[in-house]
């Protein structure tokens, strides 16, 4: 993170934190109260601010998240910090969170494949077949807030999106899927259900998701945890292009 904000100019430190705790398995009001507590004891130690280090979304968290932990730290220190507000980014709108910010990541590594595949030696070099993202098979591992924006505006520009894996579940159908219709899907499953259970798909995997890895594409992205291309694995991939969205989702062995 300190890499990234710096080549950007973006003045917002780059610490990497978390809580070690699913939070599937916990009721909005009990993360809720994780959260806070957490907040509560980066900001008493001064690890956390506007000017140290502004706190960003990832694995786990959302727009609720980061108002929950605003609201935490205005709470502690926004009489004496005009700009306690800006602790961290991804909050709501409405809470002085900015347009844009949730489809950011997954907007940036689309238009990062986009360039390349536009890129005569590249494609040579990758043996794609022709330029631009128009029929590309393209297979998305994690579909929140990474996967899900960049598989859709690749949808949109024409790629086939073939293969979904999420951690409990993947589907695979050569004819594509509208990461629209999947996203609705999602939001509408009942207790026990997974994306396997999806039932426009070729192929679901439930035991394995990672296998959907294996089937072939042109562009696999990693869009979830860190890892999850490695020495075990890596040689089983069937793609031309590797495009990361997570933080470090190839390991050195993989590489």
């Amino acid at each position: 993170m300190t890499y990234k904000l710096t080549v950007a100019n973006i003045p917002f430190g780059g610490a990497k934190g978390g809580i070690r705790f699913n939070p599937r398995e916990y009721s909005e009001a009990e993360v809720e109260r994780i959260t806070r507590k957490y907040t509560i004891a980066l900001a008493k130690k001064r690890f956390i601010g506007p000017q140290i280090d502004v706190l960003g979304p990832d694995m786990g968290t959302n727009e609720q998240t980061m108002t929950w932990i605003k609201d935490t730290y205005t709470f502690l220190y926004g009489e004496k910090e005009i700009n306690a507000a800006g602790c961290v980014t991804g909050k709501m709108r409405s809470q002085r969170g900015i347009q844009g910010r949730t489809e950011s990541t997954g907007l940036g590594v689309y238009m990062t494949l986009r360039t390349l595949l536009d890129d005569n030696s590249f494609v040579s070099a990758a043996k794609l077949g022709g330029t631009g993202m128009s029929g590309k098979r393209i297979i998305v591992q994690g579909f929140g807030n990474v996967g899900y924006h960049f598989a859709h505006n690749c949808h949109k520009d024409g790629a086939k999106i073939v293969g979904i894996i999420e951690h409990n579940g993947a589907i695979y159908s050569e004819n594509g899927f509208d990461p629209v219709h999947v996203k609705q899907y999602m939001g509408t499953m009942k207790k026990g259900q997974t994306l396997a259970d999806y039932d426009f798909a070729d192929v679901s995997e439930r035991s394995k998701p990672m296998r959907v890895a294996e089937k072939e594409c042109d562009v696999f992205a990693p869009c979830a945890a860190d890892g999850a291309i490695n020495g075990n694995n890596a040689g089983d991939l069937n793609c031309r292009v590797v495009i990361e969205g997570a933080n470090g989702p190839t390991t050195f062995a993989a590489d």
